[in-house]
């Protein structure tokens, strides 16, 4: 649990970008295509999707390749069994109708417009046969169709049926807002037991019905009838409220006093809450099944420290990080974009011990701290104060033995030394840099430089670190006749 709060504390504003266009991207393929074929199968091939990974992460391997077999298949198959559903999306001629409108349903026209014309028809006894498809596609059943895609209105569909046009006998498709098609040819029910009266309007919408869930409106030119065909069943309409109340209830709506659809939002809304937990769940797998290790030496800051204390030494320079996260994202990060600081506010004079923990890293965003390592650094401060000491030769070796150093001095005799109060309490002499006996054959002088241990002293500027060596030597012989 705590992982995945960290993982959660470690989004990106790039992750939340990348969760909402996915999501959005499918909100809009349910808006395109729900209530069709089309979204069950692909709802089919995101379960089958998710179960496939399901066997991956199970180690299930023939599991594993035939899901991706069987998902690649009806991919292709979605593209050839329901490719008119697609073209008729995809056909808009408006891109925003695509991108972000919502009136994509199959019934879009005016409920007012349709039942008024289809009982001034009734008024008139012109027969008249009207389909409203619904989620079916009907172009493998409805044919011989002629083009029109005029803009729905009264006189429009008045001027379809008069009987002087060629069309009227056949019917009128609407999609969209616009009458589709005119003078289609629809498949006759087989029914035996419809009334006589029914003629072959009639018989046609009936058909049709039961092939479709279209909604089909006749006119009968001998009764004056108006009646509506859906689902196999097909009843008389007695007045245009009544008319354009089955309208509405086709669209798959309902309409208030203020003209506002209702039902649609909750689904929408339902549809976008469960699509973005979908998407964000998968960002979540993905992120931690694509996960990738790294491991940085990177250095250590410190921070905050008290003026007046000096820094004198650490035993740590450096730490080693262990990072993991999206491998594009791991494979990105720079050295000096990891940062391990420590907070010297609270150390006092000596040595200081500090856990380094995940506060003290700053990571990138959507970058995890598995490990660090070492976990503790210690810390030597102190105040700094100046002493002057007196220098001695570190002598080492021996002369020959016929030689004898009579004396030997440097200059200058002291030096003016700057460090931390505790380090200097306890040194008394600063030693010069070892000088080799064994060279000197004769008296002479060099220069040799200072050796300051440890090496948080420093030597004041005004002093020179490099001391001259005036040293005596004599033959023991010598020394003898003396």
């Amino acid at each position: 649990m705590s992982t995945f709060f960290s993982q959660l504390a470690s989004v990106r504003w790039q992750d939340i970008l990348d969760i909402l266009v996915v999501s959005y991207f499918l909100f809009r393929l349910y808006v395109l295509f729900r209530d069709t074929y089309v979204l069950r199968v692909i709802s089919g091939i995101g379960f089958l999707w998710v179960f496939q990974h399901m066997a991956a992460y199970l180690g299930l391997i023939v599991t594993t390749w035939a899901m991706q077999g069987i998902i690649a298949f009806l991919a292709i198959i979605i593209i050839i069994v329901f490719r008119n559903e697609i073209r008729n999306v995809l056909q808009a001629k408006d891109i925003g109708a695509i991108l972000w409108g919502f009136s994509h349903k199959a019934f879009f026209a005016s409920e007012e417009i349709i039942s008024s014309s289809m009982f001034a028809l009734a008024q008139k006894k012109i027969g008249a046969l009207l389909v409203l498809p619904a989620k079916d596609d009907l172009h493998e059943v409805a044919q011989g169709g002629i083009s029109w895609q005029g803009v729905i209105s009264k006189e429009m569909i008045l001027s379809i049926f008069w009987p002087d046009n060629p069309a009227h006998d056949g019917a009128a498709i609407i999609r969209g807002e616009r009458i589709a098609e005119v003078g289609a040819i629809l498949p006759l029910s087989r029914s035996t037991n419809l009334p006589s009266s029914y003629g072959t309007r009639h018989r046609a919408a009936l058909g049709l019905s039961e092939k479709t869930d279209a909604l089909i409106i006749i006119v009968s030119e001998e009764t004056g009838h108006v009646m509506v065909a859906k689902n196999g069943e097909i009843k008389k309409v007695n007045d245009r409220l009544e008319l354009q109340k089955i309208l509405q209830e086709h669209s798959g709506v309902s309409i208030d006093d203020q003209g506002v659809r209702q039902g649609e939002v909750f689904k929408l809304g339902f549809a976008a809450a469960v699509l973005l937990i979908f998407v964000t769940g998968i960002w979540y797998s993905f992120s931690r099944g694509l996960e990738t290790l790294v491991s940085l030496d990177v250095p250590i800051v410190y921070q905050n420290r008290d003026s007046e204390m000096e820094l004198l030494g650490s035993s740590l320079n450096t730490v080693n990080v262990q990072l993991s996260g999206a491998g594009a994202l791991i494979r990105s990060i720079k050295p000096e974009q990891i940062k391990v600081r420590v907070n010297l506010d609270k150390a006092v004079a000596g040595i200081n011990s500090f856990s380094i923990t995940q506060e003290n890293i700053s990571l990138p965003p959507g970058v995890i701290l598995k490990k660090v390592e070492p976990q503790v650094v210690d810390v030597s401060l102190d105040i700094p104060i100046k002493k002057k000491l007196p220098i001695q030769i570190d002598w080492i070796g021996r002369l020959a033995d016929h030689l004898i150093l009579e004396s030997a001095s440097v200059d200058p005799e002291r030096v003016s030394v700057v460090g931390g109060s505790k380090i200097l309490e306890h040194i008394s002499t600063i030693y010069t840099e070892k000088v080799q006996l064994e060279n000197i054959t004769k008296s002479g002088r060099r220069s040799v430089k200072l050796v300051l241990n440890p090496a948080s002293l420093k030597a004041r500027r005004s002093s020179n670190r490099q001391i001259t060596i005036t040293y005596v030597v004599k033959s023991r012989g010598k020394m003898a006749e003396k």
